[in-house]
């Protein structure tokens, strides 16, 4: 008698990963939908070697807002409106907090502080995640020539796995006969 047959089993397998499906939907619309898509995460891509050790080109960080940042967290912030570089999105360690001068930032590896001192709302939130290295695979797919490519190669397989269905031995004689089976009636 062979347990992998076993309906209970295959049941109860088919249960465990609907459970385990769900559990992970949940966890990623509570914890990492990005805020783009109404959750709590921004998502960054690491670029440069301004944090390291602590961070490396391509690494993938989320970072979450929070109602207050302490000195020595690595925060993730909008270079101010009116500055060069405004709206792109810098991570480095927050140094000092000078209240309504702003917020002073520098990266591990640099010797000096950042040329902007971003205000509370330019905080987009603190590091909470490191995937080391997904950073390029997300760049990398977000690529127009890529996703052209995946889209391309998704019509093809579909038109390819249409074209492989069987044709019917004779059509109904009240429907019409199916494009992809024209020859084989003619």
């Amino acid at each position: 008698h062979h347990i992998r047959g076993d309906p209970v089993i295959g049941r109860l397998r088919r249960f465990v990963l609907a459970v385990s499906a769900v559990a992970l939907a949940v966890g990623w619309a509570v914890a990492l939908r990005p805020v783009s898509l109404g959750g709590p995460a921004t998502w960054v891509v690491v670029r440069g070697s301004s944090m390291l050790p602590t961070l490396e080109t391509g690494d993938l960080v989320i970072v979450h807002a929070e109602p207050t940042y302490a000195v020595g967290e690595v925060i993730a912030y909008q270079v101010p409106a009116g500055e060069i570089g405004a709206g792109h999105i810098v991570i480095h360690r927050l140094t000092a907090d000078e209240g309504v001068a702003g917020l002073t930032v520098q990266g591990d590896d640099n010797d000096a502080p950042d040329p902007w001192r971003p205000g509370a709302a330019d905080v987009v939130g603190r590091a909470w995640v490191v995937i080391p290295g997904l950073g390029r695979l997300i760049a990398w797919l977000v690529q127009p020539a890529v996703v052209g490519a995946l889209a391309a190669a998704l019509a093809v397989a579909t038109a390819h796995q249409r074209s492989a269905l069987p044709c019917p031995a004779r059509p109904a004689p009240a429907l019409p006969r199916p494009a992809s089976c024209r020859r084989a009636y003619a």
